[in-house]
């Protein structure tokens, strides 16, 4: 089948509702784009062909079947860390997950710390090879390092069956998801050199939660505010970064307003949230308010590049993969799934398709790149197919200190090369920030 025909048909089966049908026979894998996998795998370090058949065997996108499904595989990766956090005697995934769970952070790192880099060392390429070689050389840690692999993976699991958020049912994943986050990075930060810190935002009458992590000490750092888009969650963007900490920069990062944590709809008057968080942050004690940056991967990227015009606080910006102006056009909805589209709805609070179309075309931001001060470094893959490369390419032509980076033959954020663009990314900052690795 082409890549045009399948387009037509999962748009089709958007608009007569139809899709929980057809997935009933086709797997919930042929409806979401190839990326999907990418994006998973990369945050859990999972096993990419096994997460496909995974996705594959989903049969479902209703809220029952999603979450039960993905939960279920969670559950045998919480059930093997207890096998290795009771010989640890450790705090179990029972006590870590109930309410007020966050509270057991530090006995879990204290007990998981000998194996801290098999967390803070991890890549998508290397993650395997780390936990194989470091049991190798370690073998009375093996608990400990195998305890902190199988949280990551339920962690993963969990965010599987959060996404992509809104349902009560998909927010109690979320909510598990998030807990297992906060007891590892609170938990083993102090083990590893360098400090976290659940940062409580009042966002214009919103309650939301950052997580901020600090290199070690008690000085200003420069700072990088990271934001994902319409349903990442902080544990997506934040875990692949950690081996990033002897930068001697600080990262905080947020999810995007109007999705897990938020219930305002997504609009112009977002920008303002991003500033009150902006505002919040330079009063930090341990953010260089002269000295802050921001990163924006696929729709936090249009908020990244909307900050940098906006926001005198900003002194360069990341944009990964944004939608700006191009891919708020009706054809880019064309191949969109119907979980996606109700989400966008959601998001925007949109009645129906044209009101959606109208919230979105009122987000452009063509007349805005010329605008912007500082320096933009856009990227994405060059075959994007949720968003319009064009966009990229145009931010970065437009922007007067733009500047372009694409990842030939890879599709949107240039996941296929998570760890090579974050790499280049943190270090083009560092560059601008006038901050060197200490």
């Amino acid at each position: 089948m082409s890549r045009l025909t399948k387009d037509l048909f999962v748009t089709w089966s958007a608009l007569t509702r139809t899709t929980e049908r057809a997935t009933r026979r086709r797997g919930a894998r042929y409806f979401l784009p190839a990326l999907f996998v990418d994006r998973f795998a990369n945050m859990g370090c999972l096993d990419k062909a096994l997460f496909t058949r995974q996705l594959e065997a989903c049969r479902t996108f209703e809220d029952a079947g999603w979450v039960s499904y993905w939960r279920d595989l969670a559950d045998g990766h919480l059930a093997a860390a207890d096998v290795e956090l009771a010989r640890l005697g450790a705090p179990s995934t029972d006590r870590i997950l109930a309410p007020g769970g966050e509270a057991t952070a530090a006995e879990l790192g204290d007990a998981l710390a000998p194996a801290v880099l098999v967390l803070a060392d991890r890549t998508p390429e290397t993650a395997r090879a780390l936990l194989d070689d470091f049991v190798a050389a370690h073998p009375d840690d093996r608990p400990a390092a195998v305890a902190i692999d199988e949280l990551v993976k339920a962690m993963t699991y969990l965010f599987a069956a959060s996404w992509p958020g809104w349902s009560p049912q998909r927010l109690r994943a979320y909510d598990d998801s998030q807990r297992i986050l906060h007891v590892l990075l609170l938990g083993l930060a102090p083990h590893v050199g360098f400090q976290a810190e659940r940062i409580e935002l009042d966002i214009d009458g919103e309650d939301a939660v950052a997580y901020g992590v600090f290199p070690g000490g008690d000085h200003e750092c420069p700072t990088i505010l990271v934001s994902n888009g319409l349903e990442g969650t902080i544990q997506e963007a934040l875990l692949p970064a950690l081996r990033l900490r002897d930068r001697g920069l600080a990262m905080v990062t947020m999810e995007m307003p109007s999705t897990f944590q938020y219930r305002r709809p997504l609009s112009l008057e977002t920008e303002g949230m991003y500033d009150a968080v902006i505002e919040q942050l330079a009063a930090h004690p341990r953010v260089d308010a002269d000295h802050m940056g921001m990163m924006g991967i696929s729709f936090g990227a249009h908020w990244s590049t909307r900050m940098a015009a906006r926001s005198p606080r900003l002194k360069a910006v990341v944009s990964n993969g944004g939608l700006y102006h191009r891919s708020f056009g009706p054809v880019s909805t064309l191949g969109m799934p119907e979980i996606m589209l109700r989400t966008l709805k959601q998001t925007t609070g949109a009645a129906n398709l044209p009101d959606l179309g109208h919230k979105l075309d009122a987000l452009s931001l063509k007349k805005v790149y010329a605008s912007i001060p500082v320096p933009v470094l856009a990227l994405n893959g060059d075959s994007d197919t949720l968003a319009s490369t064009q966009d990229t390419i145009d931010l970065a032509e437009h922007a007067p200190l733009g500047e372009l980076l694409l990842y030939p033959g890879d599709d949107h954020c240039a996941m296929g090369h998570y760890t090579q663009w974050l790499d280049t990314s943190t270090t083009w900052l560092q560059e601008k920030l006038g901050q060197h690795p200490r």
